[in-house]
Formats: structure tokens, C-alpha cells, sequence
């Protein structure tokens, strides 16, 4: 019997033992918190997601639910040369095993290369999901060639007239140096 999965409520122990699939794509705007990433947040940006349940033997020789995510979604942020919006591609490829509770988690963390997910019956997959985007988003987003000609230098016309308008302290020294003996 095939079960039905929510990718918002995933029973991921069921999801694991029927090694069932997910598939989705969704609108950027269901991700509100990547959404605040974005330059534009009205942008037509899909997210293309899916997941992978699978059983596999642990330690003990029992059962443990495994998930593989696939995600990719081309967003929009800004160049941190030229300043403007660069489609930057963001791509999560990533198996977490999950564990029984939170202390069983911070226990086994240190020695696991995988990442840990504390199984449950209502886990949030589109929230998992989520983060994984914004964790790929980089620090310093940029064009490979920017479109426009950036600007190394910065210039404010009220800067410069204060700046003209004071006397050089050294003027008077010039002066005295520039000066002819009588």
C-alpha cells in the first residue's frame, strides 16, 4: 500500500520505510524567510525540490530513516561589486539521518560526518528545505563579469566643498619656503 506524504506534516519514519519520493515546485514567495534574502521579492523564482526516504542499518543492526534532498532555485541578490541584482544558483544535495530525540542529536554530532534530524511524525520537510537554501546563499554574492563599470572610488560634491573651503594648515610653511631673502 502506497501512502499519501505531506511534505508540510512527514511522518519521515514512514516516508524511510516505504523509501517513498517527494517531488515539488513551489513559488519563492512560500519561503518567507528567503524571500527577505532577495533583492526582488516579487520575482517569478521557483524552487524545485525533492526528497528521497530510505531505511538503512545502524549501529545496533535496527532500522534508521534516512532523507535524501535535492533543491535548486536561481535567485535573485545583489553584486557586492557593482550593486546590482545578480541571479545567483543556489543547489542543495544533502542526506540526514534522523534519530530518536534532540540529546541522542547533540551526542552523536561530533562523530557523524552526515547531518542529524530529530525523526517525528509532523516534520516540517518545506522548512527543512528552506534552510538549506538560505544556508547556500554566499556570503559575497557577485557577477562573474559585472554589467555595469564599478566605481573603486567614492565622491560626495559636500564633502569635496567643505574640503575646499578649509585653509591648509601647511599653507603658511609654503609660504615662508617659497619666500625670497631680502
Amino acid at each position: 500500500m502506497t501512502t499519501e506524504f505531506s511534505p508540510l506534516r512527514l511522518d519521515v519514519n514512514g516516508f524511510a520505510a516505504e523509501a517513498a519520493t517527494l517531488i515539488g515546485a513551489d513559488p519563492v514567495n512560500d519561503y518567507p524567510r528567503l524571500v527577505a534574502e532577495l533583492t526582488d521579492p516579487a520575482a517569478e523564482v521557483q524552487v524545485h525540490w525533492q526528497a528521497q526516504g530510505e531505511e538503512r542499518a545502524g549501529a545496533s543492526g535496527a532500522a534508521v530513516p534516512w532523507v535524501h534532498l535535492s533543491v535548486d532555485a536561481v535567485v535573485p541578490l545583489v553584486c557586492q561589486r557593482c550593486l546590482t541584482p545578480v541571479e545567483t544558483p543556489l543547489v542543495v544535495d544533502r542526506w540526514f539521518r534522523f534519530v530518536a530525540d534532540e540529546a541522542t542529536a547533540e551526542a552523536e554530532d561530533d562523530e557523524s560526518e552526515e547531518d542529524l534530524l530529530v525523526v517525528a511524525r509532523d516534520f516540517n520537510l518545506k522548512g527543512l528545505v528552506e534552510d538549506e537554501l538560505i544556508m547556500e546563499i554566499p556570503v559575497t554574492p557577485v557577477h562573474d563579469t559585472c554589467p555595469v563599470q564599478v566605481q573603486l572610488s567614492a565622491a560626495d560634491a559636500d564633502f569635496d566643498s567643505v574640503e575646499g573651503g578649509k585653509p591648509n594648515p601647511f599653507a603658511v610653511l609654503d609660504a615662508l619656503r617659497t619666500r625670497k631673502p631680502e
